[in-house]
């Protein structure tokens, strides 16, 4: 079994050799050990660190492209290079790196096909009071739209099976978290959670100026995840919301006319009127919808096949209860100085 560690950075020549010096070098269940550092643009010694420190697995950006198209291009690159486990972590040290065998476990034991650490944000010191509140709220936001129970969902060290990378596919241009965890959650897929404590605070984030951006960014995240798979909840609570305040009108307008006293209230109609046309707008808008969603789910369908033809295809059987990925087609090139720059 061959896990890829991806460490996604950005300018992180000062706390980069921490990470790589901490990563474990064997795993219990784990042959093989491969290390993958992704530039996102970088304009410091972020690559010359790396080397210095032994990695011989790259994925460039010439320019800052986000955390969520790393995240993607580094599993692409992991996939393509035979990895059957992928585990995301950070260059800037956050994470204490010594607890990667503990997030994996319950992926090479074949008991999730996603685990999550969860960094207990009420006992994290740095954080405010505030920002404690908004996590465990944006947690239970996921968690609803997911139909999932992370204490931690904006967590971004985690443990990926290959059979769970197969099914998913980022498409948000800010951060991998939320969508994943929706995705994943949607698709029945098992997620588990590994606490951890982390270290002290190195830097600030990069992706984001400010908490309320970062509220703002990741609402809007979550919003499109749910909608692309739970479109009827939104747009029929909306139907049903404008039908019933489009009626009230109409029956008001209904009983004086029987109570002889209707003269005068036609704006009632009027109301009611518009009310109802945009009920019927929610529900057009709802079938739509829904058709998309059936493409959507038949293009993943056709998109999973592919991936399996190109990065091979996932047996889910091995001895001692252990999860393997068993490569149907040729297997890809594993070049000690594998190199991919976008």
């Amino acid at each position: 079994m061959k896990l890829f560690i991806q460490v996604p950075c950005l300018n992180e020549e000062r706390t980069l050799g921490m990470v790589l010096d901490t990563i474990p070098r064997q795993i219990e269940g784990v042959d093989e050990i491969e290390i993958l550092v992704i530039d996102d643009g970088s304009t410091d010694r972020t690559l010359e660190v790396a080397r210095e420190h032994g990695v011989k697995h790259f994925v460039r950006h010439a320019r800052n492209m986000g955390l969520a198209r790393s995240f993607r291009d580094g599993v692409d690159y992991a996939l393509a290079h035979g990895a059957d486990i992928v585990v995301n972590t950070d260059g800037d040290n956050q994470y204490k790196q010594e607890y990667i065998g503990n997030l994996v476990a319950p992926v090479v034991r074949g008991e999730a096909d996603i685990a999550i650490a969860d960094r207990q944000t009420a006992k994290i010191a740095h954080f405010s009071w505030f920002k404690k509140r908004m996590q465990h709220f944006g947690s239970q936001v996921v968690n609803y739209a997911a139909g999932t129970r992370l204490p931690d969902a904006a967590s971004g060290f985690r443990a990926y099976s290959k059979n769970a990378l197969l099914k998913l596919n980022v498409i948000t241009q800010f951060s991998y978290c939320m969508e994943t965890i929706i995705q994943a959650g949607n698709k029945r897929l098992r997620i588990a959670s590994v606490p951890i404590t982390t270290n002290p605070k190195t830097r600030e984030s990069r992706l984001f100026n400010n908490i309320f951006q970062h509220m703002a960014k990741s609402g809007g995240a979550i919003t499109r995840s749910y909608l692309m798979f739970k479109p009827h909840v939104v747009l029929g609570w909306l139907a049903a919301f404008f039908a019933i305040i489009g009626a009230v009108p109409f029956i008001r307008f209904f009983v004086l006319w029987l109570m002889g006293t209707a003269g005068g209230h036609i704006q009632s109609l009027v109301f009611g009127t518009t009310m109802l046309v945009a009920a019927l707008l929610c529900v057009a808008l709802l079938v739509i919808a829904d058709l998309q969603r059936t493409n959507r789910v038949l293009i993943e369908e056709t998109l999973e096949r592919v991936k399996s033809i190109e990065y091979g295809r996932v047996d889910d059987t091995r001895i001692r209860g252990i999860r393997a990925a068993v490569i149907s087609g040729p297997a890809a090139s594993t070049d000690a100085s594998s190199y991919r720059e976008d």
